[in-house]
């Protein structure tokens, strides 16, 4: 199967996943350290690392993503800044866009000006984050 093929099965399987209609309704969890931004822009001024987890609480890869989420927030609460957007929801629908993100779970890393400076797309193993913080100084 060629690359293009894949990309256009993962793209179909998305698009039905979303169109089969994950409720909005459902009570969302949330780390209660967690930050999920109601403005455009983080303030990544006070962290050496954004990392920002584009996903949904109702995606099965997204959940596999949550441990690693939590364990990359407490080991490393003073230089990375952890955001999720639920992007199944309507409040993070508009972070699917500003973002461009193809797929679900998307990971963004942002250096401490905001710049965007690496990007992961599907489920994301922890030794590979802490190379990715580590890039920015994080230890």
């Amino acid at each position: 199967m060629t690359r293009l093929t894949q990309l256009s099965l993962m793209a179909l399987l998305l698009f039905s996943l979303v169109v089969a209609g994950c409720s909005n309704n459902e009570s969302e969890a949330k780390s209660p350290n967690r930050t999920e931004l109601s403005n455009d822009k983080p303030d990544t001024s006070s962290y050496k690392v954004t990392f920002i987890e584009l996903g949904s609480t109702r995606c099965i890869p997204c959940k596999q993503m949550q441990p690693i989420i939590d364990e990359i927030e407490k080991e490393y609460a003073e230089d990375v800044k952890v955001i999720f957007y639920d992007v199944w929801t309507d409040a993070g629908k508009p972070y699917a866009q500003q973002y461009k993100i193809k797929l679900i779970p998307t990971q963004v890393f942002l250096d401490k000006d905001g710049a965007e400076y690496f990007r992961h797309e599907g489920f994301f193993p922890k030794e590979e984050i802490i190379k990715v913080l580590q890039m920015q100084g994080v230890r």
